[in-house]
């Protein structure tokens, strides 16, 4: 049986680091507000294009497999912040690789879109279609957020992550998924002027922000998580016991908790970077599985089970068994550029757009 097993990864976190204490200075809000209700105590703000963000991380992500972007069949790029309308991101990013001879797509399904392309990916090589896909996470939300509103402007953060996938004939990538909408709350998370809804549109800048329900979809992220982490433990043929690591997304320390009592795993199993990058949406997977790596908390031979849950409202969970090797084949030397700014210095247009006061 042929399987598509992750063979590269790599991450990319923009340079200018935005802290709750600079928040402080935003909106009406505390270090202990933020930590207290969602564990974050920083997250980053890219100053580059989200294209440019899912290039370094995937030229890291190559480097690591021993695979230039020449090899690449395929790019699928999960986004819900893309350069532009039209084009399509991944066409920015497969020109910056210089991966001519891949397809090149975006994915949107929000903060559960890198499973979402992971599982498609896979699909394809055990399929014999492809061979070589490079499946990429990568958001700049800053540009999405509303700096009046407290309840949402500490949550998120900019960062990209990656993945190649390749051909195997041992069972290695995802053993087991599920992928899952409820097309029916989509009013719950929701940024309500960025589209053809709603036209003409009211330039209202807190209409071009997030806008959230959080304490329902707090409700139905834990239970939605937990439920179909649970199910496609399940459909591996595994036992909880058998889960050696649990990924999940960095929206809120308390969702993560809570997919980790369902899944009856110790803090020693779970890995949280939430504190460091707050929520980056389809980053967060694969920037967590990276670091993972880079740790020493993924073994070969190990299970690993992923879960998110987005806006949509999406959700989706997948368990992949990690193959033999768990050090790269090589690096890359790639580097955002930067000017030197600090996040605040960044995003002074921002504020300036919607009317903040730093004090």
């Amino acid at each position: 049986m042929r399987y598509a097993a992750i063979t590269g990864w790599g991450k990319c976190i923009p340079p200018a680091t935005l802290t709750n204490a600079d928040l402080e200075r935003i909106v009406e809000t505390s270090d202990d507000w933020i930590t207290t209700r969602t564990g974050i105590k920083e997250r980053h703000i890219a100053e580059v294009d989200t294209s440019d963000l899912a290039a370094v991380a995937s030229m890291r992500a190559l480097a690591a497999a021993g695979v230039t972007p020449d090899e690449v069949d395929l790019i699928l790029l999960a986004t819900c912040t893309p350069d532009h309308v039209i084009p399509s991101a991944a066409s920015r990013l497969q020109a910056k690789l210089g991966a001519f001879r891949a397809g090149a797509q975006d994915l949107n399904a929000a903060c559960a879109g890198f499973i979402y392309a992971l599982v498609t990916g896979t699909a394809m090589v055990r399929s014999g279609a492809l061979d070589r896909i490079l499946v990429v996470g990568a958001e700049k939300l800053s540009h999405l957020i509303d700096w009046t509103d407290r309840t949402t402007c500490v949550l998120f953060g900019d960062a990209a992550g990656a993945v190649l996938l390749e051909p195997s004939d041992e069972p290695a990538g995802v053993l087991s998924s599920e992928l899952g909408l409820d097309g029916t709350c989509t009013e719950l998370l929701v940024v309500p002027d960025m589209g053809t809804a709603g036209v003409p549109r009211t330039r209202d800048p807190r209409r071009m922000g997030i806008r959230m329900n959080g304490p329902e979809v707090f409700r139905r992220a834990v239970v939605a998580m937990g439920d179909a982490s649970t199910r496609v433990v399940d459909e591996a043929g595994l036992r909880l016991e058998d889960v050696d690591l649990l990924i999940p997304h960095q929206a809120n320390l308390r969702i993560i908790d809570a997919t980790a009592r369902r899944l009856k795993l110790d803090s020693s199993q779970v890995y949280v970077n939430i504190q460091s990058y707050g929520n980056t949406s389809a980053a967060t997977i694969p920037v967590a599985l990276a670091e993972a790596v880079e740790e020493g908390r993924v073994e070969s031979g190990c299970n690993i089970v992923f879960a998110a849950f987005g806006a949509g409202l999406t959700w989706a969970a997948a368990v992949v068994r990690w193959g033999d090797r768990v050090t790269p084949l090589g690096t890359s030397d790639v580097e955002l550029p930067s000017s030197g700014r600090s996040a605040i210095e960044v995003l002074e247009p921002a504020f300036a757009y919607y009317g903040t006061d730093l004090g």
